[in-house]
């Protein structure tokens, strides 16, 4: 009765929870933090690996198969009806639903392992954003040519410093000004990029690079380079495993289903001309010297200042996404001890603090403990492996046919009752068997990348 008359309120929704007021644009904003994050800074080196022909139609590709897997999923959210059903609240709860209880671990180990790698992703660009501004001064004042080097383990630590501050937020639906700052930011150094791009084209005066990309020793390292650079790909678009959680946020008129659809449209349409911006005109501004970093990489020496202004971008913008991949994480753990623990102080007792400039701040032992634990843990591996895109491409290739396609593929045969060999069936089995070989080869390019980058 007491739900019931919340409801009637109009102060709560369906499910008894506070009222959810996202909208279509603050879903667009949580996709585009979401996406365009540190990927966007490989797909310049991407398309040199694989060349005019290649390198492009991959990009659209990939985009086409984001959007298929994000339609997919976005219809998962309620069950059994995709407009009146029972919400699930995350991605394995979905599959839980849909799926079973075995297919449900399975996924959660992915899910969680490919948080947990984006962090480190994350943590890994940022040192390298802001060893990048120091070297970019050090340039300006002594020389193109002076020797200018410096550690990326202080960055790494001052990160995360600051995430252990942020990671307090208590969840997704207290970081809408968050993300709407990372989306103004990744658009500004995304656009950065672009510009800095076509214009070493215009100085340069022709179009650098070639149809079949940057020539290699022999066959075996050029296609290990080009499997690799499709990893690096994967990793820049899909954000499946936190759809759910951002359509969580959004408020039930229109449909949340038909919202979703929308600002994955929206979102995906802007991010793929970025990326199509920085990758191809990176590449004709560079041809065979591309940088494996398109602003950090120092194919651009000057304006300097621009190159900061970039990289703090940057720098802001993954303060951001680091927590968009981290609050589905920190909420499944502190749940877990919740109910494991209903009667624990340390899991359920709130402190009130006060800090200067900003709200009370509701403060949990555990969530202090379990988060800023998380935080040190991607921040350490992150230091110990600072390999920028073989990191990207391992953690591309495993998150891509598993979590975009193949689980969206089969809770929607659930979801509307396909039968096998049925048309449907044929077309989304084909479609998940040819992202599986993409995922297979990425994955093995960018492990070979990574040993020889560790141990070459």
């Amino acid at each position: 009765m007491a739900v019931q008359q919340q409801v009637i309120d109009g102060s709560y929704d369906d499910d008894g929870k506070p009222l959810r007021t996202g909208t279509l644009w603050s879903c667009v904003a949580h996709i585009i933090t979401a996406v365009i994050g540190s990927g966007v800074l490989s797909l310049a080196w991407s398309t040199a690996q694989l060349g005019w022909i290649a390198g492009p139609i991959s990009l659209l590709c990939f985009a086409i198969v984001t959007y298929v897997s994000a339609f997919l999923l976005s219809d998962c959210y309620r069950s059994p009806d995709p407009v009146t059903g029972t919400r699930n609240y995350s991605y394995m709860d979905a599959v839980r639903v849909n799926l079973g209880k075995t297919q449900t671990w399975f996924c959660g180990l992915l899910q969680y392992f490919s948080m947990f790698g984006t962090g480190i992703a994350y943590v890994i660009t940022t040192a390298t954003s802001m060893k990048a501004i120091q070297k970019s001064n050090c340039y300006h004042r002594e020389g193109h040519r002076a020797p200018c080097s410096y550690e990326d383990t202080y960055f790494m630590l001052l990160f995360g410093f600051v995430q252990i501050v942020v990671s307090q937020i208590p969840n997704f639906h207290n970081m809408e000004w968050l993300s709407v700052i990372a989306a103004i930011m990744s658009f500004t150094y995304s656009f950065i990029g672009f510009g800095l791009g076509f214009a070493k084209v215009i100085e340069n005066g022709r179009i650098k690079g070639s149809i079949t990309g940057v020539p290699a020793a022999n066959l075996a390292d050029k296609l290990w380079l080009a499997f690799e650079a499709l990893g690096d790909i994967a990793f820049a678009y899909p954000y499946s495993l936190i759809l759910l959680e951002i359509q969580d946020t959004l408020k039930s008129s229109p449909p949340e289903n038909k919202t979703m659809k929308k600002g994955s449209m929206i979102a995906i349409f802007v991010t793929t001309f970025f990326y199509l911006c920085c990758g191809c005109f990176g590449y004709a501004a560079f041809g065979n010297n591309t940088p494996g970093n398109l602003l950090t990489g120092f194919g651009f020496y000057e304006p300097y200042w621009l190159i900061d202004f970039a990289n703090a971008c940057i720098v802001l913008h993954l303060v951001g996404g680091y927590q968009i991949y981290s609050q589905p994480v920190f909420a499944f753990v502190e749940g877990w001890f919740g109910n494991k623990y209903p009667r624990s102080r340390f899991v359920n007792k709130f402190y009130t603090m006060k800090l200067p400039f900003s709200p009370p701040l509701q403060v949990n032992i555990l969530r202090l403990c379990s988060r800023t634990a998380y935080v040190a843990a991607t921040t350490a591996i992150a230091m110990t492996f600072p390999y920028f895109n073989q990191i990207l491409g391992v953690l591309g290739a495993l998150n891509f046919w598993p979590l975009a396609i193949y689980f969206p593929v089969e809770m929607y045969f659930v979801q509307k009752k396909i039968g096998p060999w049925t048309r449907k069936w044929i077309v989304l089995r084909t479609f998940s068997f040819v992202c599986l070989l993409v995922s297979i080869v990425g994955l093995i390019g960018s492990i070979e990348g990574l040993i020889s980058a560790k141990f070459g």
